[in-house]
């Protein structure tokens, strides 16, 4: 994660709304990327790559063809290249940003770093799905690359490290299957409800129903500022040719969108 230009599930928040209170004020439990945060456990996830079909009432955001729901933040064309069914980040083109706007959603995304590994640490294979261009959750190589935890692969950047370490090796299609519930304020924008994330890799749980103290910063954590309740789902551009497919949402606020 670095900063951007931009203004800066299935299981835990269905199952009775859960809420990850060890850790509910990361801030001030751990400070950023602390070096000496336990690294989670590492759990190999299911052998095999599987890739889930969209449901009926989902907005499919990229089906391996185009990029036609997808433009750079000043609103051009996307800059990243389209083959043999998926979308492959061009270092130093930028992020990309959906055209659609979305509050809160169930979101499916599978990715892949680069089978040649480069790099360590933040170095390898780094990019981002950044719920409402403000909420990240990382997307790193964390097969036997040591990290801050707060840092890898399945983290909310910056506060939650995940809860388990469920990394296939580099070159292996993985998947985030992501349930986001944005924050909510009253009229005088004081947040009455923050915003939280239930985060499945590889079919694993690693988020569950986790509150974020706001959005996400280059080593800092802001508070929340009121903004409006549907923005763009990012994909950051970290310098890593990371590929990414088979992209869907449930739009949780408008659930007959299609």
């Amino acid at each position: 994660m670095r900063p951007y230009t931009l203004a800066a599930l299935a299981c835990g928040a269905l199952l009775g709304g859960f809420v990850r209170t060890s850790d509910a004020q990361p801030s001030t439990r751990w400070p950023i990327h602390a070096k000496d945060r336990p690294q989670p456990r590492v759990v190999r996830p299911p052998a095999g790559e599987t890739t889930v079909a969209p449901p009926a009432d989902a907005i499919v955001l990229f089906d391996g063809t185009n990029l036609s729901r997808w433009m750079k933040g000043d609103g051009s064309a996307a800059g990243w290249t389209v083959a043999n069914g998926y979308m492959e980040v061009v270092p130093g083109a930028g992020g990309i940003v959906t055209r659609d706007e979305f509050g809160d959603v169930q979101l499916h995304i599978e990715w892949m770093s680069p089978a040649v590994v480069k790099g360590e640490g933040q170095d390898r294979g780094n990019s981002g799905v950044i719920i409402m261009t403000k909420y990240e959750v990382q997307v790193l190589d964390s097969y036997n690359n040591i990290t801050y935890p707060d840092g890898q692969a399945g983290a909310l950047y910056g506060q939650y490290p995940p809860l388990v370490n469920a990394s296939r090796p580099p070159g292996e299609w993985q998947s985030y299957d992501i349930i986001f519930h944005r924050p909510r304020w009253d009229a005088s924008g004081k947040v009455t409800a923050p915003a939280r994330v239930t985060v499945l890799h590889n079919g694993v749980l690693v988020q569950d129903n986790a509150v974020l103290s706001g959005p996400t910063a280059h080593q800092r954590r802001p508070p929340y500022e009121r903004h409006a309740d549907r923005l763009p789902i990012l994909l950051q551009d970290h310098d890593a040719p990371v590929r990414y497919r088979n992209i869907w949402l449930r739009d949780l606020e408008r659930p007959h969108a299609m």
